[in-house]
């Protein structure tokens, strides 16, 4: 495909002097591994968050893999989670030879069906180990509803919160309202190190857990080893852990990017108004909900079917075209060729996720937009609309 020289890129990181110039004072200072950059980045994180603990790694990944393993998910074991969301969510549960068990969604959230959590666990209470709602764009799941009935049953919370920086649900930070919340700092994500992740709590139980076991099980990490005054080389692996710590090159990043956060989100909800008003008189679209606040890290639009005449995927080869990248999200993980295979799943088993998948589509959305981009997209939306309207 040939795309116009003028591409709008569907995402791209806001990087400014700031980070390039933390970025060399950690080249200069010559530790660039874990040490105190990184711890300083948590307890700034864990300041912002409003939690007691905060545990950087190399990845949201890695962080879901971490909560898992530290709420004593078993083999054999169940984990609720939604097939709407990207593949490291259910990735991680088979990790620990654990099984997904997935709840369908809401229409019009995306977001897990708090009705059919309960639903499911009516039946399945007994074999569940843990539960990870997804906020999906930054939207916030019910947690009120799905904490209830978590609590019910016994069932720890494993918040994804990939997208949700910064936002808040009930006077709290959405990543704090279960038991653990884990944040990305991937480069599409609200806040970036390049590759990262937070793991954030108020358990001293789960933090001492996720604190071996990020770096190979030991006792002590590199940076007390190697600038202790006594017994610096000394230490012991008390457990068979992994390598998931964070950098000090990557911590220097989040540092900046933090005190961004909060101008990062006004950027793009002023993106998000531009499209909810330039598009709002599209009838062969449905907008996203915007009645809460939200991190707006993704911005997506459901065609209107019966109202066009073309589908999804040719909508968005034809934005394309035209010179705007798109995206789509989120392929629903049933349909997925190793869960269809693994647990027999077909398309309708979670007909709100598959609805969805077929409708939606992602547009630009992230700080550095500028408005003649915005309004570049609007045009492109509309004028796709209008050449390909179903009349009568």
């Amino acid at each position: 495909m040939n795309r116009p020289t003028k591409f709008i890129p569907f995402s791209r990181p806001l990087l400014e002097r700031e980070e390039e110039e933390a970025v060399i004072s950690v080249l200069r200072s010559g530790w660039l591994t874990t040490g105190k950059v990184a711890a300083r980045f948590e307890a700034e994180f864990a300041a912002w968050v409003g939690t007691k603990h905060a545990l950087a790694v190399n990845s949201g990944t890695s962080g879901l893999h971490l909560c898992l393993e530290a709420v004593g998910v078993k083999p054999k074991s169940l984990v609720v989670t939604s097939p709407y969301t990207f593949a490291a969510t259910a990735e991680v549960i088979r990790y620990l030879d654990a099984d997904p068990l997935f709840v369908d969604i809401e229409e019009e959230t995306h977001n897990l069906s708090p009705v059919l959590l309960k639903e499911a666990l009516k039946k399945q209470a007994g074999k569940v180990s843990a539960l990870i709602p997804v906020h999906i764009a930054g939207y916030p799941c019910n947690m009120e509803e799905i904490g209830k009935t978590a609590a019910e049953y016994g069932i720890p919370v494993i918040e994804d919160a990939a997208h949700a920086m910064p936002v808040t649900s009930g006077g709290r930070r959405v990543g704090t309202l279960g038991d653990l919340g884990v944040f990305s700092f991937y480069a599409t994500k609200p806040i970036t190190t390049g590759e990262g992740g937070m793991v954030v709590t108020d358990r001293d139980d789960l933090a001492h857990r996720i604190r071996i076991m990020r770096l190979h099980g030991f006792d002590r990490d590199a940076w007390d080893r190697y600038t202790a005054a006594t017994e610096s080389w000394y230490y012991q692996v008390v457990e068979p852990g992994y390598k998931y710590n964070l950098s000090d090159l990557a911590a220097s990043i989040g540092l900046v990017q933090l005190t961004k956060a909060g101008r990062f989100l006004r950027m793009r909800e002023k993106i998000a108004s531009r499209y909810l008003e330039g598009l709002s008189d599209c009838d062969f679209l449905s907008l996203p909900k915007n009645d809460r606040r939200q991190s707006w890290h993704l911005f997506m639009i459901k065609l209107v079917p019966e109202r066009l005449t073309i589908d999804r995927d040719r909508f968005v080869q034809k934005m394309l075209e035209n010179g705007v990248g798109v995206s789509v999200h989120f392929i629903p993980l049933h349909i997925m060729p190793y869960y269809r295979k693994r647990y027999g799943y077909k398309k309708e088993d979670f007909p709100v996720a598959l609805k969805n998948f077929l409708k939606t589509m992602s547009l630009p959305i992230y700080p550095g937009l500028t408005d003649e981009k915005v309004s570049r997209v609007i045009r492109t939306v509309r004028k796709i609309g209008s050449r390909n309207y179903r009349k009568g």
